[in-house]
C-alpha cells in the first residue's frame, strides 16, 4: 500500500508532503496505481521548483518521496494551487484505489 502523509501548517496550508511505499496493485512495471501517485507527486515537485520562488526540500528513494516546503513568500498562492491539486488528485486515487493508497492528513 502506499502511505501519503499531508503535514498542514496552523493556518492550513500544505508544507510538506511524503508518499511511501508501492500498492502492489500490479507487477513492477505495470502498476498503474504507483504510476498515478508517482506522477502526481513529481509533477508537484516539478511545479514547485518551476513556477514558484521556492526550492522545496526534495528527498527520493526507492518507493519513497518526501517533499518539505518553506519560505514561501508572495508565491503562496501558487504554492497553494500546485499542493491542493496534487492532493485532488491523490484523493481520486484512492477513492478509486482504497486497498492501495491511504491518505493521512495531519497539522503540524
Amino acid at each position: 500500500m502506499i502511505q501519503i502523509s499531508i503535514y498542514r501548517d496552523k493556518t492550513g496550508r500544505i508544507r510538506r508532503f511524503v508518499a511511501q511505499g508501492h500498492s502492489g496493485y500490479a507487477p513492477h512495471g505495470e502498476d498503474i496505481v504507483c504510476a498515478a501517485v508517482s506522477a502526481l507527486v513529481q509533477t508537484a515537485v516539478l511545479g514547485l521548483e518551476g513556477l514558484t520562488q521556492i526550492a522545496p526540500g526534495v528527498v527520493v528513494e526507492d518507493g519513497n518521496l518526501d517533499c518539505q516546503i518553506s519560505g514561501c513568500g508572495g508565491d503562496n498562492i501558487k504554492v497553494d494551487a500546485i499542493l491542493e491539486t496534487m492532493l485532488l488528485g491523490l484523493q481520486a486515487i484512492e477513492a478509486d484505489y482504497p486497498a492501495f493508497v491511504s491518505i493521512c492528513q495531519m497539522r503540524i
